[in-house]
């Protein structure tokens, strides 16, 4: 073997090489041990909501980011998991989103979307602008939106977008939109009257009642708080007044003028 110049040529690059990673290795370990490239700034900026054009932090506090900053960030600038780092920022309170990334030589670049609330979800959440559920405490003075399911927050935010635009003309503002097991709509209005709109044409009945409104329903309303009025009915409304919901329901119809 020692006489083969080419098998010795062949150990002797194999052995180079493998120093030669060795030395590498331990090069790498060094840079990524503290206190090399240490992270010296975290650099916060923070989105836009859909519905605020605030970029200042709204919810999330600046103690809650600093506790979080000292509690998840491990190792150096180079070493440092951004991947963890974003999950832990999204368990926030408050943090819709968030990104993470290294800015040359020693900063991180931290971008927090924090929920803008829209409404509760019934009496255990909170829905944001995206329709979405989340969970924090919170007492802020916002609509109910009520569905069969969270999967449905989305349809029933468009919708309340969509009935607030129809109702505007009115100057009424819904308290509370369901969305009900058998896919039935029901609006409370801050008047103190339910509008059952039923599971079809729900956005043409409510158009109608706003179109009837001044010279039909307004003039009842005028007399007495209206508490429900049925929109169900192909060519009118079915009206209930507070001291007939003491006993048996009576109705009377409001025919549409054409």
């Amino acid at each position: 073997m020692w006489n083969n110049h080419r098998a010795l040529d062949l150990l002797a690059k194999s052995l180079f090489a493998m120093v030669a990673m060795a030395v590498l290795y331990e090069i790498g370990m060094q840079l990524i041990r503290p206190p090399l490239f240490p992270i010296k700034e975290i650099n916060l900026q923070v989105v836009q909501g859909t519905e605020d054009n605030n970029s200042q932090l709204q919810n999330v506090t600046y103690a809650q980011i600093e506790n979080l900053v000292r509690k998840e960030i491990e190792g150096n600038f180079i070493s440092v998991n951004l991947t963890a780092l974003r999950e832990a920022f999204v368990k926030l309170p408050w943090v819709r989103d968030a990104r993470v990334n290294r800015e040359w030589p020693h900063g991180l670049n931290v971008t927090l979307e924090e929920h803008q609330a829209l409404a509760y979800w019934g009496s255990q959440a909170l829905v944001n602008t995206h329709g979405e559920v989340f969970r924090v405490t919170a007492d802020v003075d916002l609509p109910v939106f009520i569905g069969p399911n969270e999967a449905s927050a989305l349809e029933v935010t468009q919708q309340y977008r969509r009935f607030n635009q129809i109702l505007a003309p009115l100057q009424q503002q819904i308290e509370q939109v369901m969305l009900t097991q058998r896919y039935a709509w029901r609006i409370h209005l801050n008047t103190g009257t339910v509008l059952e709109l039923g599971r079809n044409e729900i956005e043409e009945r409510l158009i109608r009642y706003v179109s009837v409104y001044d010279h039909s329903i307004a003039r009842l309303n005028q007399q007495e708080s209206l508490v429900y009025v049925d929109l169900r009915y192909p060519n009118g409304f079915a009206i209930r007044l507070p001291e007939t919901m003491q006993g048996e329901p009576h109705k009377s119809a409001v025919k549409r003028e054409t």
